[in-house]
């Protein structure tokens, strides 16, 4: 694992750190490809149930590292995308963690969660075209699927900023805390892997997975899907734990 990524487990969360605060986390190669290196470790290992993507030093990236641009560096991971997570997600949940800023691929690369959490005096935007370049690494794709049409284009067109707040009113983000985005994501990781990993697992496929179905479809592409849940051992188990009044013991299958 790169020294440009840090990873530490702990009560089945799998925390991720971009860790180049010297450069305010601008996404290199080196660290994209142990982002990408994290996220197999997270759907390999039985015993982890979701990440959290962060940035050390009070920054979570702000996009990609130009220098290394200059020289043809690219921080892309094939057929994952910037940053090894923007064009494939893994199969568990991934949450991000925001301090500060999440600019241009770091924004790609926080809309490329699953979930948000962010403090209060974060900033957000895909200021690309300032520098006459496009948010190609799934910006202009993905924001008008998370928030409404035309604001989508006025971030793509103006490059300018959005705080917290309007992300949040925008449905962008899921949290916003006054303290630390960390805290707020441990506890929202707390709660999904308090949950039965499998039917997590299957519901985000459905979610993701639902937005490329017809209307026509949709009911037989989930009828492919969720009989693995409910003929699963932790189905059973769901259903004795709570007629036994008792935490449940998954097991993912």
């Amino acid at each position: 694992m790169s020294e440009d990524v840090l990873t530490e487990a702990k009560d089945g969360v799998l925390v991720i750190t971009i860790n180049r605060p010297d450069a305010k986390n601008a996404m290199n190669k080196a660290a994209a490809e142990g982002i990408a290196a994290a996220l197999d470790r997270l759907d390999a290992e039985d015993d982890l149930r979701v990440a959290i993507l962060t940035g050390a030093g009070g920054t979570f990236c702000s996009g990609m590292d130009l220098k290394g641009f200059l020289r043809g560096e690219t921080p892309f991971v094939e057929g994952r995308g910037f940053g090894g997570l923007t064009q494939k997600s893994p199969d568990k949940p991934v949450i991000a963690a925001v301090e500060g800023y999440a600019l241009a691929g770091g924004l790609e690369l926080m809309i490329s969660c699953d979930l948000v959490v962010a403090n209060k005096d974060s900033k957000f935007g895909i200021p690309e075209v300032k520098r006459g370049l496009a948010a190609a690494a799934g910006g202009l794709m993905k924001l008008p699927d998370q928030i409404p049409h035309k604001v989508a284009m006025e971030l793509a067109l103006t490059g300018e900023f959005i705080d917290a707040g309007r992300a949040y009113e925008l449905g962008l983000i899921n949290r916003v805390t006054d303290g630390s985005a960390m805290d707020g994501a441990l506890e929202l990781a707390k709660a999904i892997s308090a949950n039965g990993p499998l039917a997590v697992k299957i519901s985000k496929q459905i979610i993701e997975e639902s937005r490329g179905w017809s209307l026509e479809s949709r009911w037989d592409e989930q009828a492919k899907l969720t009989p693995l849940v409910f003929a699963s051992e932790d189905a059973r188990e769901g259903a004795a734990a709570f007629a036994e009044k008792r935490a449940p013991n998954w097991k993912g299958k």
